[in-house]
């Protein structure tokens, strides 16, 4: 636990979401939001919270560090100095650090982006012990993307909160890399709360690579002022049972674009929450989500488009396809739409499926067995999303992990 800071106002705010903790727990299936996805097994666990107590070398930690690109390094939830390389004449570090540098920011904005605390988002609130603080002043293009590093050590829990401010007219990239160094079982929780003002542009990566024996939450809230824009990919490969959040609230002429690929293999569970909230005229918002599913997989994709009354002018879009590589593997799939004015172009589409055979039986006439016809084709439709990625050394990463897991290769080599 972070006990060096001290602030009244965040004392009152960790006092009340530890009693919404205490009273609610983590979430159950009778919650509407989390009917398809069962936390029970972390409860079973009992993990401790995780101590700042672990020494990573640069060395075992540099082939996860993308290149061009600042470093913000976290060990078991807790800043790494030594190991990150930051840019500077921006406000920019650890949230540990700016509550004593900038309490009175802090005080205005934390949990302003929630609009209710569910179980792991009290906790997260009651426990977090550090965490990434960005404010990027008006007019300001950051010259290359932060990428933000989460190491885990520790059988523990692991709870981080971050803080980014992007002022008007202003652009910045962020890549989020949860990264496991042993094979061990944990609970990593992250919560980053995002406020774009008016025409900021910001690109936020996440790819998610948790231990198979671990348990993952992760959440993104924003506020998008007037003509901001946000650009969010999400790549959830990991962890034995994870669930990933975004809410946006979009003002006049925002727009929002949300791009997700999960791939679930063995007993893995998946679970995609999103919801687009266009409170205000003329917002645009585009939402494609695919997922793979294999052995014995469950994902989950719930998807939420809210359309304000006042809200007209809206163009929205929302598709969730998903790829079914065994007989015993499962997805749930909501999308929904909630519209309250009458001037609005929305849609939504779903899709579930398995291999088209005559796809298989096309490859299979040019000399390729079956199993690699099925990993070419696979490939390909995982590929779209990477293809959706706009920053090189990120696409090159996340293409050979699609690789090591659909051995593309051999398949061609055949």
């Amino acid at each position: 636990m972070m006990n060096t800071i001290t602030p009244k106002w965040l004392a009152t705010i960790r006092q009340e979401a530890q009693q919404v903790f205490t009273e609610s727990g983590f979430p159950n299936t009778r919650q509407e939001n989390w009917r398809y996805t069962n936390v029970s097994r972390i409860i079973q666990k009992n993990f401790p919270l995780a101590q700042s107590t672990q020494t990573v070398s640069s060395e075992l930690i540099n082939p996860s560090k993308l290149p061009d690109c600042y470093h913000f390094v976290l060990v078991d939830g807790f800043y790494q100095a030594e190991l990150s390389t930051l840019p500077t004449a921006i406000q920019i570090g650890s949230i540990k650090e700016a509550l004593s540098h900038h309490s009175t920011l802090l005080e205005n904005k934390i949990n302003r982006t929630l609009s209710s605390l569910h179980g792991f988002l009290a906790f997260n609130t009651a426990y977090f012990t550090d965490g990434l603080f960005l404010c990027l002043p008006e007019k300001t293009v950051l010259d290359k993307p932060i990428q933000i590093l989460f190491l885990t050590t520790q059988e523990a829990i692991n709870a981080t909160r971050h803080f980014v401010l992007l002022e008007k007219n202003t652009q910045a990239t962020l890549i989020e890399s949860f990264i496991n160094l042993t094979h061990q079982s944990y609970l990593s929780t992250s919560v980053s709360e995002i406020f774009l003002a008016e025409n900021a542009q910001l690109q936020l990566y996440k790819t998610q690579q948790e231990s198979h024996q671990a348990y993952h939450f992760g959440g993104h809230y924003v506020h998008q002022s007037a003509q901001s824009k946000l650009t969010h990919h999400n790549f959830a490969l990991g962890s034995l049972l994870a669930r990933h959040e975004i809410i946006s609230d979009l003002e006049c002429s925002a727009e929002c674009e949300l791009n997700g690929l999960y791939l679930g293999m063995q007993r893995q569970h998946l679970d995609n929450f999103t919801r687009i909230h266009h409170k205000h005229p003329n917002g645009i918002s585009r939402e494609f989500y695919k997922g793979i599913l294999n052995d014995n997989a469950r994902g989950v994709f719930q998807g939420r488009i809210v359309v304000a009354e006042n809200a007209q002018k809206i163009d929205s879009q929302m598709t969730n396809r998903n790829l079914l590589l065994s007989n015993h593997a499962e997805i749930d799939t909501k999308p929904q739409l909630e519209i309250y004015a009458d001037d609005v172009k929305c849609s939504h589409g779903v899709t579930v499926g398995q291999l088209d055979e005559k796809s298989i039986f096309y490859l299979k006439s040019r000399g390729i067995d079956e199993q690699s016809a099925k990993h070419i084709l696979t490939y390909a439709f995982a590929n779209e999303m990477v293809e959706r990625v706009g920053f090189e050394p990120l696409k090159t990463r996340l293409e050979t992990q699609l690789l090591s897991i659909l051995p593309l290769n051999d398949a061609l080599e055949r």
